[in-house]
């Protein structure tokens, strides 16, 4: 399967490296706008400056991790050009963009997986199970603030050009919410702050949202970016119905900048109302081993003509919950979702 990787930031990179792994893939191309130093093992592959290169190669499969504005034209430029597509979240930066690239793999049949990467992993599988098992109605408490100075601040500023924090942080957390409850999100509020004067005047680095869900569970999650964010408490994932709760009890998961720590679980407390057990989750998956299980998955929804309608169709419904956070931060007032989500 001839592989073209657009955008060789920290994410991009790790899905070379996954298809570099990959008996089935091989890389006829890596594009990047800008020179960008790269590991040993992908200093051999063609580098091109601009997706149309890439594109002209005639890839059966294009992985896209370029900044979030780019997403939805790459992608469907890429399925029109008769490739399958792996593109990293969020989605796009609009919901009418967002189900524009979804409505182009259902017309032209293409796979297009999108990088939910907790979804491949076995522990978030797990708690994402025990929470199912207790039963809703729900209260998800979920956050992630990262505490980012020098090039990881330099990151921030630049993805926040395009995307806040709680888009871009949080639709993998709204995902593991609406996996657990399957239940329609109906309103969406929000709040934010602007911390620092090197951003964008419109823009915020910290952020929060409610969501409410139609089976009365309701759900918050926050996310901060920058050298001012508290490194206490910055990782809280907890579950609570009305027969107990499941929460990611690793509280030392090192520097909020540290990748791994932001997937890694450690272990897992239940607590039901007779009771508690605590479930370790012993040699789990790092960040690279991660992007290897989503890109075996992305072969593997190709080969076998995995359906991926679910998938797709979640991919929108987490992205518009948090842009309707967006939205609701930047009016002052709450979103009613209706028929958006």
């Amino acid at each position: 399967m001839k592989v073209v990787v657009a955008g060789l930031g920290n994410m991009g990179r790790s899905h070379a490296l996954a298809y570099h792994k990959h008996p089935e893939a091989e890389i006829i191309g890596l594009v990047n706008r800008s020179e960008v130093d790269l590991p040993k093992e992908l200093q051999g592959y063609p580098r091109f400056q601009t997706f149309e290169e890439g594109l002209a190669l005639g890839p059966d499969l294009v992985c896209i991790a370029t900044y979030s504005d780019s997403h939805a034209d790459y992608a469907i430029a890429a399925m029109e050009a008769g490739a399958d597509v792996f593109i990293e979240k969020p989605l796009a930066t609009t919901v009418a963009d967002a189900e524009r690239v979804v409505d182009t793999a259902r017309r032209l049949g293409r796979k297009l997986v999108v990088g939910y990467i907790l979804r491949h992993h076995p522990s978030w599988q797990r708690l994402i199970a025990e929470a199912r098992e207790l039963g809703g109605p729900y209260v998800f408490r979920m956050n992630l603030n990262q505490q980012s100075t020098g090039a990881e601040w330099e990151t921030h500023k630049a993805l926040m050009q395009t995307t806040s924090p709680i888009v871009d942080c949080g639709v993998h957390y709204v995902d593991v919410m609406c996996q657990i409850t399957d239940a329609r999100p109906v309103r969406v509020s929000g709040m934010g702050l602007r911390l620092s004067d090197e951003i964008a005047p419109d823009m915020y680095n910290y952020g929060q949202l409610q969501v409410w869900f139609e089976d009365g569970s309701i759900g918050w999650y926050e996310a901060g970016w920058g050298p001012m964010i508290s490194e206490t408490a910055f990782f809280v994932k907890d579950v609570v119905s009305p027969n107990g709760a499941v929460s990611i009890t690793d509280g030392n998961k090192g520097a909020s900048a540290d990748v791994d720590g932001h997937t890694k679980v450690g272990g897992l407390l239940v607590h039901r109302n007779d009771g508690d057990t605590l479930i370790d989750l012993p040699g789990e998956p790092g960040h690279q081993e991660l992007c290897d299980a989503e890109q075996a998955f992305m072969i593997k929804a190709v080969r076998n003509n995995i359906d991926l309608e679910r998938h797709m169709t979640d991919a929108v419904q987490s992205l518009a919950i948090c842009l309707a956070a967006d939205e609701s931060i930047r009016s002052g007032r709450p979103v009613e979702l209706g028929e958006r989500a």
